[in-house]
């Protein structure tokens, strides 16, 4: 039996996963303002329950949730208009970790591409609140598709892909 610095390894194939990636970074002041603004129906809308009594609202952590929504949402390809910002929660584990989790359709969309696990990364400034998100997925047909030379310019031409 192979110690634990000697286990098999499993080799995986050339285009066979790729990363799914998403970065945010937002002014804590531009936060402050819509909630001073805003209030209970901006947190309401964009936070769930847990994370608002995590928060206990420091608008730093808000912020950098934010930010971790928006990552998220571009690691999903979706951007802000795919899926519902509650349908995103970001939590910390017992250590401190903040923890995704997915609901609705953004439970769907990871599901549709093929996501194996995610990961997140926050941090802020006294100015900036940052995110960081990060997982692997399957690659479809056409993402595995070289984009070079006459094949890429057929693909752009028909569908628009690049």
């Amino acid at each position: 039996m192979p110690g634990l610095l000697e286990r098999e390894s499993r080799s995986i194939g050339p285009m066979e996963t790729k990363f799914a990636l998403g970065i945010d970074i937002i002014e804590i002041g531009r936060i402050a303002d819509v909630i001073a603004r805003h209030g209970d129906r901006f947190l309401q809308r964009v936070y769930t329950a847990d994370e608002i009594a995590f928060c206990r609202g420091r608008i730093p952590e808000l912020a950098a949730r934010f930010a971790a929504k928006e990552a998220v949402m571009k690691a999903l390809g979706t951007g802000v208009r795919g899926v519902g910002w509650r349908e995103i929660e970001v939590l910390p584990n017992r250590r401190g970790k903040p923890l995704v989790f997915l609901y609705g359709r953004a439970e769907a969309r990871a599901a549709a591409i093929g996501l194996r696990g995610l990961e997140v990364s926050l941090t802020h400034s006294r100015e900036y609140a940052m995110a960081v998100a990060v997982g692997e997925r399957w690659l479809t047909a056409d993402e595995d598709t070289p984009r070079f030379g006459e094949r890429a310019r057929k693909l752009v031409e028909e569908r628009g892909v690049r």
